[in-house]
């Protein structure tokens, strides 16, 4: 079983900055593509970003290209997000997940969810 715990959310102004940090434990981390979620009030869930389980490969949606960037640290078991030029409609519950790797990269069936992180981006 593997536990994922999402830190770094909070209250920013449109066009700064700001790093989700998601730790794992109780697996081995490096068996896992991981990707960063998010749900807005009202909406569904959305895909934001996912890594492979070795960090070579990276997606995004193309809402947040060119200013978010995941990364991955296997030897410390965390994966983060990092978030600039952020907007007004950023805001949301940010969700890290879990999805075994022996799936493969077309596989979009993640097994373990993070509690959410809050991030809401003033005008």
């Amino acid at each position: 079983q593997v536990q994922l715990v999402e830190s770094g959310g909070g209250l920013v102004q449109a066009g700064g900055s700001l790093r989700l940090s998601c730790a794992g434990s109780g697996g081995i981390f490096s068996n896992y593509n991981m990707g960063w979620f998010r749900q807005a009030p009202g909406k569904e869930r959305e895909s934001v970003a996912r890594i492979s389980w070795s960090g070579t490969r990276t997606d995004y949606a193309d809402l947040v290209k060119g200013r978010f960037t995941i990364s991955r640290d296997n030897a410390k078991n965390t994966v983060d997000l990092q978030m600039n030029s952020l907007k007004p409609e950023d805001t949301a519950v940010y969700y890290c997940a879990a999805a075994r790797a022996s799936r493969g990269w077309g596989s979009y069936d993640y097994d373990y969810w993070g509690q959410g992180t809050p991030v809401t981006v003033s005008s």
